[in-house]
């Protein structure tokens, strides 16, 4: 296995990152969307999970990035679609890391603003360092809700990108970053 990126293929380390992100990703967004369907007994604990979610990628960010730096990834495959579609892709990425800033913060002011202390990990908790302000709450929650759905959104059109990638340009994009793929 290898665990550094390589000029063709990415290494096991940046896999796992963008893997763990995407199923962090999609459990944090369906408890989002879904959480207040739980039943009241355990609605509390939902929601410290999709905190914990939110702060695990973070966490995954910030060291995705900082290996990003010791391990630059190997460079884009080359396709047909050409320099356009490389620029494109970038924009995409971007867009993605971005939101995966955003939107942890925007769960975290929420959660202040709400003035409910932040459960880390259920391990302690953060106080809010401000008193409730309802229409803030209300304006935090559609601002971190309108990002998770973007995130989605691009997270779609990630993928969609990769198969067409696999299906269709028959070219290595997609194989390079999935889990035990051959060399």
């Amino acid at each position: 296995m290898q665990v550094r990126n390589s000029p063709a293929h990415y290494g096991a380390v940046p896999k796992a990152f963008h893997w763990a992100t995407v199923v962090l990703v999609i459990a944090g967004w369906l408890l989002g969307e879904f959480g207040d369907d739980l039943p009241h007994t355990i609605h509390q604990v939902g929601v410290v999970v999709h905190i914990s979610i939110g702060l695990t990628i973070f966490t995954l960010l910030i060291a995705r990035l900082v290996w990003r730096f010791i391990d630059p990834p190997p460079p884009p495959e080359k396709t047909a679609l050409g320099p356009m579609a490389e620029l494109g892709a970038q924009a995409v990425h971007f867009a993605i890391y971005a939101l995966l800033v955003a939107i942890p913060v925007a769960g975290i002011l929420t959660q202040f603003a709400r003035g409910h202390g932040l459960p880390v990990f259920g391990l302690f908790e953060i106080a809010s360092p401000w008193a409730r302000d309802r229409a803030l709450s209300r304006s935090m929650i559609g601002i971190h809700e309108l990002l998770a759905n973007a995130l989605m959104l691009l997270a779609l059109v990630h993928a969609t990108a990769a198969l067409v990638h696999h299906f269709v340009l028959r070219d290595r994009t997609l194989q390079r970053m999935l889990p035990g793929a051959a060399r």
